[in-house]
């Protein structure tokens, strides 16, 4: 006698991608198999590559047969229903762009054969921009009539991703009649949602706002980072020959040059109850931290509306309080917004720093040795917080890096930072062939033209197409 298995999958309905009617085939082609009593069920499936390593996700699909066709399109209507009730963020209508020199120039291949199917499977509609030049997609998004338009999606790198965030961020601001150049306004908060590859969630995000004197230079949603940070993106720009590899021979030659900059930083505290950089807080998907602090940064928000309300007395009061300031000679200045995790350093520059908490994490690294320093960079290769040390003399001690009897691993708050450069001299190492005086400013992977800026940061103020950061141990 022939023996059975019968498997039962649990899929929560927010993972839940779409439902056709018939035996329906996705990867690697289309196929349709129409008939009465079977449905297909499409859904996110997660996956682990071990040792607690998250896999990337893949589609699901499980197949359905039903007594009746009416049984059958009962389920369909029931489970679709389902889809709209628990999933209403999902958006119906998307503005792609797609970069074709992007992905080894295969953007439109990936874009038509893997990202549309699924679009079409979700029952997302979208209108596609190939870009024939840089700027083009956030020129479209200022200009352009983006109605109907649930959110905008890039197919590319870093640099269209960051023409996006412009894009949408510029275009609200002047719908809302606020300018972007002034440090003390409130930006109003983006409707428009952006991608790379939507999950179908809503994720708000931090953005810190870059100044030079009264002119707005650029937004940043990772780090803007001075001193070590700065050069090796410089010394990259040199060796592009070389591919990826120009960041790790680039990193190995700033190293070696051991510079030091004198500069003055002044910034913000932020409130100590609400978080801390050294509260070994987490920021993952559900994050308290963060769900939280909406009401804190909105305290009129009308759930009625689509868009966030602003109080201009309640903005001007966020800049009083005791300002904070630091001078000396710096290895590093870095502000983080998130954590800025990669695969080279897997919890960040700044582990316990929080997608939309309003906040941002400095960290000022002082002047210091070589193997200090070393010391400093290898632990953002591993587990351990990069500001902790087990003697605390060397807590306080100005030679260690990260640290001195200031607090300078510290979180700011919104209008939050003013950094000037002092040209007094600099520390430079045997491999130097120019001495440098000043460094430059990484703001997100590209240079700024200035090296006396101020930040601001302006909490929740886009929404990404994300779940937030998933716990790869668990």
């Amino acid at each position: 006698m022939q023996e059975s298995l019968l498997f039962l999958v649990s899929v929560p309905v927010s993972e839940v991608i779409g439902v056709k009617e018939g035996r329906v085939e996705i990867q690697p082609q289309k196929k349709v198999e129409d008939t009465d009593l079977d449905f297909t069920l499409f859904y996110v499936k997660r996956s682990s590559k071990g040792n607690g390593i998250r896999a990337p996700w893949s589609l699901g699909r499980t197949q359905f047969c039903c007594p009746s066709r009416a049984v059958r399109d009962q389920w369909i209507t029931q489970l679709r229903t389902a889809l709209k009730t628990h999933s209403p963020s999902r958006p119906h209508r998307l503005l792609v762009f797609i970069n074709p020199f992007g992905g080894k120039k295969r953007g439109k291949q990936i874009f038509h054969s893997l990202v549309a199917p699924l679009f079409e499977l979700a029952g997302i509609s979208s209108h596609v921009v190939v870009t024939e030049r840089a700027n083009q997609a956030r020129d479209y998004i200022l200009k352009k009539d983006l109605t109907g338009f649930d959110g905008v999606i890039c197919v590319g790198g870093d640099g269209m991703f960051s023409e996006l965030l412009h894009g949408v961020i510029g275009r609200t601001q002047q719908e809302a009649g606020v300018s972007e150049h002034d440090l003390t306004v409130m930006l109003q908060p983006c409707d428009l949602h952006i991608g790379i590859i939507p999950a179908g969630d809503s994720q708000p995000l931090d953005v810190c706002s870059v100044h030079y004197q009264s002119t707005l230079v650029r937004y940043s949603v990772s780090m803007v980072g001075y001193g070590f940070y700065g050069d090796v993106l410089a010394e990259s720009e040199r060796h592009r020959w070389m591919g990826p590899l120009r960041y790790d021979y680039s990193g190995c030659m700033v190293y070696l040059c051991n510079r030091s900059y004198p500069g003055l930083v002044q910034y913000l505290p932020a409130d100590s109850h609400v978080s801390s950089p050294r509260d070994n807080t987490r920021c993952l998907s559900g994050c308290r931290v963060c769900s939280e602090s909406k009401e804190r940064l909105f305290p009129h928000f009308d759930s009625s509306s689509s868009l966030y309300s602003t109080n201009v007395s309640q903005y001007s009061n966020e800049l009083e309080g005791e300002w904070v300031t630091v001078e000396g000679r710096f290895k590093c200045v870095s502000l983080t917004c998130m954590s800025s995790s990669c695969p080279k350093s897997p919890t960040g520059l700044s582990p316990s720093a929080h997608l939309a908490d309003g906040t941002a994490d400095l960290i000022l690294v002082r002047e210091t040795n070589p193997l200090g320093f070393l010391t400093y960079l290898h632990r953002h290769t591993n587990t351990q917080d990069q500001a902790s040390a087990e003697d605390p003399e060397k807590l306080c001690s100005s030679n260690t890096a990260g640290h001195s009897q200031q607090n300078l691993t510290a979180r700011t708050e919104r209008r939050n930072v003013t950094i000037r450069e002092k040209r007094r001299g600099f520390v430079c190492g045997p491999c130097c062939t120019k001495p440098r005086s000043v460094s430059v400013w990484n703001c997100d992977g590209e240079i700024l033209p200035h090296t006396e800026i101020s930040c601001r940061v302006h909490g929740q103020l886009v929404r990404l197409f994300a779940r937030g950061i998933e716990d790869s141990t668990s």
